[in-house]
């Protein structure tokens, strides 16, 4: 039996996932979160074989959360399950841990055999992502501009983008509003781009927001 940990803030995905999973013999939701710090407290208390976690929780970056869940149990597997498309985030979260990245658009099917295979100790990757790991390993491969941003500044952009004010960022996130103009005006430097209608514009021709 895989003893499975859900993390997630929507209620009503958790419920709706935990049913699906509850349908095959092999998988067991044992415990769900709903945010970072239920997730550690399970983590730090419980048994598990496998985390399913989204990538964006409430006032914290999942692949954060991935991180200090792996440090604090490092034979643990994981799997990111998220809305966010895998060519933006996947290599992110690979790399930050994960043995799996799923987007919600996915069927149940691929998830359950997902689960199953990093329960295992093995990778459950798309032939995209595995082209873009094996690129990854090339020094020649070039990065587009926003691949050099840091989670952190790649989370703040896509708010940004979406119209997220300084002050809705920063409570958001729990930074403050200074650390969020700080970020602002790194990521315009780094993306060579002067105001945010540059980075919406930036943002939607890379299909980083809808």
């Amino acid at each position: 039996m895989i003893r499975i940990l859900l993390v997630d803030d929507h209620t009503l995905f958790r419920e709706g996932l935990k049913k699906i999973l509850s349908e095959n013999k092999d998988l067991l939701v044992a415990d769900e979160a709903s945010n970072a710090s239920e997730a550690i407290e399970k983590v730090r208390g419980n048994e598990y074989d496998v985390v399913v976690l989204d990538i964006r929780l409430s006032g914290r970056d999942g692949l954060d959360v991935l991180r200090q869940l792996k440090a604090i149990n490092p034979h643990l597997s994981f799997i990111i399950l998220t809305m966010l498309p895998e060519e933006l985030y996947a290599l992110r979260a690979i790399r930050a841990g994960a043995m799996a990245y799923i987007t919600k658009n996915q069927s149940a099917q691929e998830l359950i055999q997902a689960i199953k295979l990093v329960a295992q100790g093995k990778r459950y990757v798309s032939n995209r992502v595995a082209e873009k790991l094996a690129q990854s390993f090339s020094n020649s491969m070039v990065q587009t501009n926003h691949e050099k941003l840091s989670d952190r500044e790649m989370e703040i952009m896509t708010l940004l983008a979406r119209g997220k004010t300084i002050k809705e960022i920063a409570q958001l996130l729990a930074l403050s509003p200074n650390t969020v103009s700080t970020y602002r005006q790194r990521i315009l430097k780094k993306l060579n781009l002067k105001n945010i209608a540059e980075l919406t514009y930036y943002a939607l021709k890379e299909g980083m927001i809808f």
